[in-house]
């Protein structure tokens, strides 16, 4: 075997050596890219489950005052009115100065 027969093979070997692992080296990538969408995926489904919990809960607190509003107007229909009056009467002072 000559030296160029010699080279020749060795060429062959590497360019076939290179090509696996540049095969190698795309499925790693993918590998790769797939684990940071399935990160990003779980992260976002966290995100959602918090916001809707954050939700449900500022609902709560928004019908738990709504409640103690109404008990307070019916026990103390008069002082409410007259808080009342007078909220809408500083709104309106607020307001005109505009």
């Amino acid at each position: 075997m000559t030296r160029a027969d010699r080279m020749g093979d060795m060429g062959e070997v590497t360019s076939g050596q290179l090509r696996e692992k540049a095969e190698q080296v795309g499925q790693s990538i993918r590998d790769m890219a797939e684990a940071a969408r399935d990160t990003g995926r779980e992260q976002i489904d966290r995100a959602k489950e918090r916001a809707v919990e954050y939700y449900e809960e500022g609902r709560e607190h928004v019908r738990l005052w709504g409640e103690n509003v109404e008990a307070y107007v019916q026990e103390q229909p008069l002082r409410a009115l007259l808080i009342a009056a007078g909220v809408g009467l500083l709104l309106g002072v607020m307001w005109r100065r505009r």
